[in-house]
């Protein structure tokens, strides 16, 4: 997936695009509207992620603009200004989503999947519960059993074994995994990563080989040996 990110925010942009580099997609970044208008006039995208307080042109005018010479990318906005009215204000202008700043990794992923779907497979109901062969989270109680018996987790390691449980059988790199719980605050060169698995492994006892380790890159939650 190509996508163009529209931020003036060095530190923000960069945080993107590292969490979205193990995605398999591709991030340009540009600073401005105006900069934003002219890749759009060069280059297909899948989605743009638009920040709403930009300098010159605001994120709010681009989008309008856009939908004027009807070009109907889908877009993504990104503020600071997380009001009712905000959003209602930006979906208005033409976004097709509207996430307020500070947010969750996971949550722009799951944004970014379901707008690049929309088009073809309509909206996406979230589930209740997310299941993975002796595995389960309720995401109403959040909590995760397994055979059937709650697990004692903390709460980044249930966070990170849900990440994996939502994505079976797929290798995460540990900075995805790392910018998806710990969030921009994280050191990229910690081993928070590494030591919150091994402890999810020993509250997995006999299951702990569910968590695969894939050398020099990341993990993978493999049930199908386990269901």
């Amino acid at each position: 997936m190509q996508i163009l990110m529209i931020e003036d925010e060095p530190r923000v942009a960069d945080f993107v695009r590292r969490g979205l580099r193990p995605e398999g997609w591709m991030v340009d970044i540009v600073s401005s509207a105006e900069d934003g208008l002219e890749r759009l006039k060069m280059e297909s995208y899948d989605v743009v992620l638009l920040d709403v307080m930009l300098p010159g042109m605001a994120g709010d005018e681009m989008c309008r603009h856009l939908r004027s010479i009807r070009n109907d990318v889908p877009i993504l906005m990104l503020s600071a200004l997380g009001s009712t009215d905000d959003r209602v204000k930006g979906l208005r202008t033409g976004a097709d989503d509207y996430l307020p700043k500070p947010f969750e990794f996971d949550e722009l992923v799951a944004r970014i999947d379901a707008l690049h779907r929309r088009r073809a497979k309509g909206m996406v109901q979230q589930e209740s519960a997310v299941t993975v062969g002796p595995l389960s989270y309720d995401t109403e109680s959040m909590r995760v059993y397994c055979d059937g018996v709650e697990l004692d987790l903390s709460s980044k390691e249930r966070e990170v074994l849900v990440v994996l449980m939502k994505n079976p059988g797929r290798v995460l790199a540990r900075e995805r995994l790392l910018n998806s719980v710990w969030g921009l605050e994280a050191d990229p060169l910690t081993n928070v990563v590494d030591v919150t698995i091994s402890r999810i492994r020993r509250k997995l006892f006999d299951k702990a080989a569910m968590i695969a380790t894939i050398r020099n890159y990341g993990y993978r939650l493999d049930a199908r040996d386990f269901s």
